[in-house]
């Protein structure tokens, strides 16, 4: 992931895993760009909103009928997103277009009119740590939920999940999230329908 500059930011991301064939397999990758064409900042507070669109090239056979450019489909996506800060409590929406083609391989998609799917998000956040700021070595402790859905026409599916989570940040620099999702309703075949997440980011500044 890299910052080109304070608008724009890129994402490479390659996959592997023996979850669709009998050994370890490279599946392909994908690459991610975000833009930001708003930012209005005051003192605690700020509105900002971002274009994204994503890419990737997939091998892996074709078994479920969710649209997932994460190493099961190739295919674009391309949404907008929105982001308010309050002093402490933060709220996030998203939507987003996919569209989903032949993987790689000689993989077809199964039915050629259900390629289409529209994703969504809405998330609000609480910094509970520190109560009041002094420096930024101080340890960041946030409470945080999202509910994510997809919805694909082709199918007439749909689902929506809710994904409840703890964020740790450590020096400004080094981040920890401990989530867990599941369906508020789901009717969509996927690869599954509860996840556990644990995901750790380290942010290097000024290294060009």
């Amino acid at each position: 992931m890299y910052g080109a500059s304070k608008s724009l930011m890129v994402h490479g991301s390659i996959y592997q895993s023996d979850y669709y064939q009998g050994a370890q397999n490279f599946e392909g990758g994908s690459v991610y760009a975000k833009y930001r064409f708003l930012s209005i900042d005051s003192v605690q507070s700020h509105f900002r909103g971002a274009f994204f669109a994503k890419a990737s090239r997939i091998n892996n056979p074709i078994s479920n009928q969710e649209i997932s450019l994460d190493g099961d489909n190739s295919g674009f996506q391309g949404g907008v997103v929105f982001t308010k800060l309050m002093h402490k409590f933060a709220l996030s929406g998203s939507a987003s277009y996919l569209h989903a083609m032949d993987n790689t391989g000689g993989y077809h998609l199964p039915i050629s009119n259900a390629n289409n799917a529209v994703a969504y998000s809405l998330s609000a956040g609480y910094l509970l740590l520190p109560k009041t700021y002094q420096n930024y070595n101080q340890v960041n402790v946030n409470v945080y939920v999202e509910l994510l859905g997809k919805t694909n026409p082709g199918y007439n599916q749909n689902y929506l999940d809710a994904a409840p989570a703890v964020q740790l940040i450590f020096n400004s620099v080094f981040r920890i999230d401990f989530s867990y999702r599941a369906p508020l309703w789901n009717n969509m075949q996927r690869i599954s329908n509860n996840n556990y997440l644990v995901r750790l980011e380290y942010n290097l500044f000024n290294i060009l």
